[in-house]
C-alpha cells in the first residue's frame, strides 16, 4: 500500500536518524570559512583576496557596515516581497489549481517549517525529481528557506546514475513526482543509506496502488507546517543555495554549486534578458530542473509574475495554454522551437499577440527562427552553461537590425551577443596565451567568463574546479569568434570542431546548412575518423514526416552552399539521441561515427 505517515504531522510518528550531511559549522561569524567536509575543498578557492581582505571602506570615518544597511543578498527576499506587493495577483496556474503570491509564500513557510521538522538543518541536501509541476517551484523557495540547498534532477536520468547524483550530493531527502517513482525506487534500493521519500500527488493522477514503500506525502508535509517559522537566511551570501548537475551531454555529469549572490543577480539579469516588466503570464516549457529553470524559479517572484506549470512539454499544450492565459512570456531550446513550428495544424491556434520566447542551448538555425516569427513568437538568443547560472549573454537586438533584409536579420540573431548586466566580462580568448582574439568575426578562440553569476565550483572535485578557473576566468569550452560590434558567435564546442586535412570545420555551420533543406527536421555532425582526412563531417539527419531523401542529396546540398571540404561524406538517417534539455547527445553520436572506421 501507498503509505503516509500521519497526513496532519508527519514528522512526529518518525523522527528520522541523522544521516551525513553537508553541515555548516555553528558559528555564525565565520560560517563561510567553515563548510562541511563536502564544501571544504570549494571553500579553499572561495578566500578573498587581499584588496577584500583590507576592507578598504573601513578607512573612511563614520561608515559602519550593520543590519541596517546590509543584508546577503538571496532570491528568498523576492518572495516575500511578492506576498506584500503581490498579495492578491496569481503567482501559479496548473490546470484548474491556483494560488495567489500570498497564499505561495504561506505554502512556502510552512513546507520550510515542515522540512526543518523532518531533521533538514543548514546546508543539508534536498533533492527534486519532477516535473515542473506547482511544488517544483515551491521547492525553489522552501528549501533554501529552511537553511537547505536544493539539487534538482534530471528527469530522464535512468535509476542507476540518480543513485549516483543522490550519493554524491548527500541527498537529505529526495522530493519525487509519483509519475517517476518507477526510477526513483529503483534507485533508492541501491543506497545503504536512501533519503527520506517525499511524494508529489495530483488529483488527477494518483500514485500507483501497489507502491509498497514508506514516504511522506508532499501536500501533507505542507498542511503540517507551521505559518509562524522564522525563514532560515543565509548568514553569508555566498552559501550554497542549490546543485546542478551538468547534463552529460560531453562527459559525465558534475555538480555545479550555486551561491544566494548569483541566482539573486542571474534572476534579475534573466528578467531584463526577456523584456519583463510587472506581472508577466510565463509558460514553463523550460525544465525547472534546467539551471533552476534558468534562474526564472526565483526571478518570476522578483516581478509578481504568473507561473503557468505543464507537466509535458507538448505542441497542442502549448498552443492552448497560450490562447487560455494570455501568455506574455516563454523559453525553450531550438529543439523546443523546431516541435512547434513542426506540429499539425490541427495543434496550433491563433497567438492573442506577439509572444516572447527566448532561446538556448544550441545556436538556433534561421530558418527556425524565421518560421517562429510567422507563427507570431518574438525570438530572443541567449547563451549560457550550467556553470553561469544558466544565461550569460544575449544577443542584444538594436532597432536599426529591423531594417536589414531578412536574411541579414535572421543571421544577427542567431548570434550569442553580450554579457548580461550581471557578467563582470565576456571575451573570447586564446586559451593558451589568455591573449584576446581579435574582433574580426573571423578569428576563433574560447569564450570566457568573470563575475558574480559564476558558480563556485564543481562539488567535491576541485581539479575540476582548478581547472574551469584556470588563468583567473572561467573556461567554457566553447569556441567562438567576436565581431567588431563586440558581439559574440559560437562556432563549436572545442571536443567538437573535426580537423580535416588541417582545416577547422565548425560542426554548427554545417548543421545550419542541413537544416535548410525542406526535408530536414533536426541534424547534429559530428567527426568520423579518415585515414587520408584524418576527420571528415559526419551528419546524423531526421527527415520530416512523408519526406523520403537519399544521403547523396543532402551531400550535393551542401556542397552547392558551402566549400566542398565542410559538406559531410557520411549521412545516417536516424533519431537524435537528446537530453531532456534538447541538447544532443554527441558522445553518443562520435561513438557510432567512430565505429564506422574510415571513409577512404
Amino acid at each position: 500500500m501507498y503509505k503516509i505517515l500521519n497526513k496532519s504531522k508527519p514528522w512526529l510518528l518518525r523522527r528520522p536518524t541523522p544521516a551525513t550531511s553537508i553541515q555548516f559549522q555553528t558559528n555564525p561569524t565565520h560560517l563561510h570559512r567553515h563548510r562541511s567536509r563536502q564544501y571544504s575543498q570549494l571553500s579553499q578557492l572561495s578566500e578573498p583576496t587581499d584588496d577584500l581582505q583590507q576592507e578598504s571602506w573601513r578607512s573612511f570615518e563614520g561608515l559602519v557596515r550593520c543590519s541596517a544597511n546590509y543584508v546577503p543578498l538571496t532570491p528568498i527576499s523576492f518572495l516575500e516581497r511578492s506576498a506584500d506587493v503581490y498579495r492578491d495577483r496569481t503567482s501559479v496556474i496548473y490546470g484548474s489549481l491556483r494560488y495567489t503570491w500570498e497564499e505561495t509564500h504561506r505554502r512556502c513557510v510552512k513546507l520550510a517549517s515542515a522540512l526543518t521538522q523532518l531533521g533538514i538543518s543548514r546546508g543539508d541536501v534536498v533533492s527534486t525529481l519532477a516535473p515542473n509541476v506547482p511544488a517544483m517551484q515551491e521547492l525553489h523557495f522552501a528549501v533554501p528557506m529552511a537553511g537547505a540547498i536544493l539539487c534538482t534532477l534530471n528527469t530522464r536520468h535512468d535509476s542507476t546514475m540518480l543513485a549516483t547524483l543522490l550519493t554524491h550530493s548527500e541527498t537529505k531527502i529526495l522530493v519525487v513526482d509519483h509519475q517517476l517513482l518507477n526510477i526513483a525506487l529503483p534507485a533508492i534500493n541501491l543506497l545503504k543509506n536512501p533519503p527520506l521519500l517525499v511524494i508529489i500527488s495530483d488529483d488527477h493522477l494518483p500514485p500507483p496502488s501497489d507502491l509498497t514503500t514508506t514516504a511522506y506525502e508532499y501536500e501533507s508535509l505542507v498542511e503540517g507546517g507551521v505559518t509562524g517559522f522564522s525563514v532560515v537566511r543565509p548568514t553569508d551570501e555566498w552559501d550554497p543555495i542549490s546543485v546542478n548537475y551538468t547534463s552529460g551531454t560531453t562527459s559525465r555529469p558534475k555538480g555545479v554549486v550555486y551561491h544566494h549572490r548569483g541566482a539573486y543577480l542571474n534572476s534579475i539579469a534573466t528578467v531584463f534578458m526577456h523584456g519583463m516588466g510587472a506581472m508577466p503570464t510565463y509558460l514553463w516549457s523550460v525544465p525547472m530542473f534546467h539551471c533552476n529553470g534558468w534562474c526564472l524559479a526565483w526571478g518570476l517572484a522578483a516581478v509578481g509574475g504568473t507561473n503557468i506549470c505543464l507537466r509535458r512539454c507538448d505542441p497542442k499544450d502549448i498552443f492552448d495554454n497560450i490562447d487560455l492565459h494570455k501568455v506574455t512570456h516563454m523559453g525553450g531550446a531550438p529543439t523546443v522551437l523546431n516541435m512547434i513550428i513542426n506540429c499539425p495544424e490541427a495543434d496550433r491556434k491563433p497567438l492573442p499577440h506577439k509572444v516572447d520566447i527566448m532561446t538556448g542551448g544550441a545556436p538556433p538555425p534561421p530558418l527556425i527562427l524565421s518560421k517562429m516569427e510567422e507563427l507570431g513568437f518574438r525570438v530572443s538568443h541567449l547563451y549560457g552553461l550550467t556553470e553561469t547560472f544558466g544565461p550569460g549573454t544575449s544577443c542584444s537586438w538594436k532597432p536599426e537590425w529591423d531594417l536589414l533584409p531578412v536574411e541579414e536579420r535572421l543571421k544577427l540573431k542567431t548570434r550569442q551577443g553580450v554579457r548580461h548586466l550581471g557578467l563582470e566580462g565576456v571575451d573570447v580568448k586564446d586559451p593558451v596565451t589568455m591573449e584576446s582574439v581579435k574582433s574580426d568575426g573571423k578569428s576563433m578562440g574560447e569564450i570566457m567568463f568573470q563575475g558574480n553569476t559564476i558558480m563556485s565550483g564543481y562539488l567535491k572535485d576541485k581539479k575540476a574546479t582548478e581547472e574551469a578557473f584556470s588563468g583567473g576566468w572561467f573556461r567554457s569550452g566553447d569556441l567562438a569568434v567576436k565581431h567588431p560590434d563586440g558581439y559574440i558567435e559560437v562556432k563549436d564546442r572545442s571536443k567538437d570542431i573535426i580537423i580535416s586535412g588541417g582545416e577547422n570545420i565548425s560542426t554548427v555551420e554545417v548543421e545550419t546548412v542541413i537544416y535548410s533543406h525542406p526535408a530536414v527536421l533536426e541534424v547534429a555532425v559530428v567527426a568520423r575518423p579518415d585515414d587520408h582526412w584524418g576527420q571528415t563531417p559526419c551528419a546524423f539527419v531526421k527527415l520530416k514526416d512523408g519526406f523520403n531523401v537519399a544521403g547523396e542529396d543532402i551531400i550535393k546540398y551542401c556542397r552547392d552552399r558551402m566549400p566542398r571540404y565542410m559538406a559531410p561524406k557520411t549521412v545516417i538517417f536516424e533519431e537524435l539521441p537528446r537530453t531532456s534539455t534538447g541538447k544532443v547527445q554527441k558522445f553518443l553520436l562520435k561513438e557510432k561515427a567512430k565505429a564506422l572506421g574510415s571513409i577512404s
